[in-house]
């Protein structure tokens, strides 16, 4: 997705990349606070230990340290609406998509322990909140392609996406199980 919605791409197409992306947000953060709103209410009427969402965290982090692959549906957003819809429609599409959070690919154990959040948040306000922070990360993503106006930034912007895949995993996971760490000792 990051290889499709950027100003070049979108001046191809005959699109403002910003109206696009602002689709996108607008999509990311709509469905993501009303998947947390739905957890969230779930978990109004349960009632957790306290200790569960860090053992959650903690065991996200662990997972995408170790390699372990998070399930989820083998799928991406579908890039034939590109050549279909006006961007407004794609973008705000493609930003629902990955707002609510496993309707494409999963990479990282940290998108279910945004979802175990959301539940035992306890609360639709609650869920919510946390969704629409998730949603407005997922939303930022395309952001880093804003500087890629000619093909050769292009190609320079995939090759700087590859060198990064592995750090950035590694430095999320890490993340992960520092919270939950640091959590449980201040805690």
């Amino acid at each position: 997705m990051l290889s499709s919605i950027h100003p070049l791409g979108e001046r191809s197409r005959k699109n403002t990349w910003a109206v696009t992306i602002g689709a996108f947000t607008v999509g990311s953060v709509s469905a993501a606070s009303l998947v947390g709103a739905g957890l969230g209410a779930v978990g109004s009427i349960i009632a957790p230990p306290d200790w569960l969402l860090l053992a959650i965290i903690g065991l996200a982090g662990v997972l995408d340290l170790t390699r372990v692959h998070a399930p989820g549906p083998a799928r991406q957003v579908n890039e034939r609406w590109i050549d279909t819809y006006r961007g407004t429609v794609y973008g705000f599409g493609f930003g629902a998509q990955l707002g609510a959070g496993l309707a494409t690919f999963v990479v990282s154990w940290g998108v279910y322990a945004v979802l175990a959040a959301e539940l035992l948040s306890g609360s639709v306000m609650g869920g919510a909140t946390i969704g629409a922070a998730f949603g407005l990360g997922r939303a930022a993503m395309p952001l880093a392609s804003g500087w890629v106006d000619r093909p050769s930034r292009l190609t320079a912007f995939h090759v700087r996406l590859a060198s990064l895949a592995r750090p950035v995993h590694l430095a999320a996971a890490a993340i992960l199980v520092g919270v939950a760490v640091l959590t449980a000792i201040g805690g």
